[in-house]
């Protein structure tokens, strides 16, 4: 028995080795992209917030100060300079950690696995375990990082300038923001809208893992594109808009929910029971336009 486990404990050290280091740099490589992203996500966050709940016919001048993306970044800048576009950063960073470490740490090896395990030859069956993997590990990030996913879109929900921009949450510190929570709502106040963000990051990693995988492996091997920069910048920038057009809808979910105000007494939220309540409001006030709210500041940013 112990030369058996002496046989397989190196092979098992050397797996658990690769997904720590897989962890890790899927880890630091998202904290670098959301450096300068960060804007497009602060962006993103309050053109899904504008208007909610509110028929387009009937927002005023007044009530939609951003137009699109662009206009919206430079409004943001002008108002509030830099610290404004980059507010949240510091807990992106962590939920970034959370998130990304798990879904570029856990694919490919849940993957491989998967198709070793199966014995799976057919590209069709490739494919699904892709999907099924890229959303096992998003599910797994937004688990980990939901707390923080809740304190970021609160923060960047935030302007000093329009205050009727969704919910606004005045908060100190991510830690004590974190720290209030938990007192008055315990870890129900944590994880509130983490369904929503699991089945975003389900969506969003199920298409983004195996298109990006695919579409990368089809320009070099098929194409014979080399295996540049170049060609990882072009696979991404495809696969951004496969993931934005299956994921904005979630993403808006997700940012109401986590930014609605909270009734003290009951500690429900006070525009939305559930992700499905959510969505059904939208639909029905907003139209299905309001699912896509803030779809370039989202391309923008994924991409």
């Amino acid at each position: 028995m112990s030369s058996v486990n002496q046989q397989y404990n190196p092979v098992l050290k050397d797996k658990v080795k690769e997904t720590a280091i897989g962890f890790v740099i899927g880890g630091l490589a998202a904290c670098g992209a959301v450096t300068f992203t960060n804007p497009w996500e602060v962006v993103k966050t309050r053109l899904q917030l504008q208007g909610e709940l509110v028929r387009a016919g009937a927002l005023t001048e007044a009530s939609r100060p951003y137009h699109n993306s662009i206009q919206a970044l430079k409004l943001v800048f002008q108002h509030e300079g830099v610290r404004g576009a980059q507010r949240g950063l510091s807990v992106a960073y962590l939920y970034q950690i959370c998130l990304n470490g798990s879904r570029l740490g856990l694919y490919e090896p849940v993957n491989t696995n998967i198709v070793k395990a199966l014995n799976l030859q057919s590209d069709t069956s490739k494919l699904i375990s892709g999907i099924f993997s890229g959303a096992f590990a998003g599910v797994v990030g937004a688990v980990l990082g939901s707390p923080l996913y809740l304190i970021k879109t609160r923060r960047q929900s935030y302007s000093p300038i329009f205050k009727n921009i969704g919910y606004q949450h005045e908060m100190e510190s991510s830690y004590n923001a974190l720290k209030q929570i938990f007192r008055a709502e315990g870890v129900k106040g944590l994880y509130r809208g983490a369904d929503a963000a699991m089945v975003r990051a389900g969506v969003g990693s199920a298409v983004q893992m195996p298109t990006y995988m695919l579409g990368k492996d089809l320009l070099v091997n098929r194409f014979q594109f080399p295996d540049t920069v170049g060609t990882h910048f072009a696979t991404s920038m495809f696969t951004g808009v496969l993931v934005c057009l299956a994921m904005n809808p979630f993403d808006v979910i997700s940012t109401r929910i986590y930014n609605q105000g909270v009734d003290p007494a009951t500690g429900n939220g006070l525009l939305y029971k559930s992700p499905a309540d959510c969505f059904v409001k939208i639909v029905k006030i907003e139209g299905v336009r309001g699912l896509y709210k803030g779809f370039l500041a989202h391309y923008l940013r994924i991409g």
